[in-house]
């Protein structure tokens, strides 16, 4: 892999955003699961011992997760990464290598 690629490459996956928006939606997703699998539980442990389970001291009675886990996840689908938008307009222009060198210059390459 070129320096170039990594550099594209890091610029990408080492952005705070990045790592804010992976975080959140990884809360969110085990938050649902474990909401999903305290809901079953419940379901089941109804139906064998024919009891009506008290959930309200669940932490998640009431809460709506998989709605907090939708909009995490459309945040991550939608999720903008400026530098991108540079590497795109560089890739239009017929001289798109040098544009490229432009927005990630070698550290050793004189640019003047």
């Amino acid at each position: 892999m070129e320096v170039r690629q990594l550099l594209v490459a890091n610029s990408v996956l080492n952005s705070v955003d990045l790592d804010q928006a992976v975080a959140k939606l990884m809360v969110t997703v085990g938050n649902d699961g474990y909401t999903q699998g305290y809901e079953e539980c419940t379901k089941h442990v109804n139906n064998a011992l024919r009891i009506d389970w008290d959930t309200r001291r669940s932490a998640f009675h009431r809460v709506d997760t998989g709605a907090a886990h939708v909009a995490a996840k459309t945040e991550y689908n939608n999720l903008h990464h400026p530098v991108m938008d540079l590497v795109s307009a560089a890739l239009q222009s017929d001289e798109f290598v040098a544009e490229l060198k432009e927005v990630f210059p070698d550290d050793d390459e004189d640019l003047e």
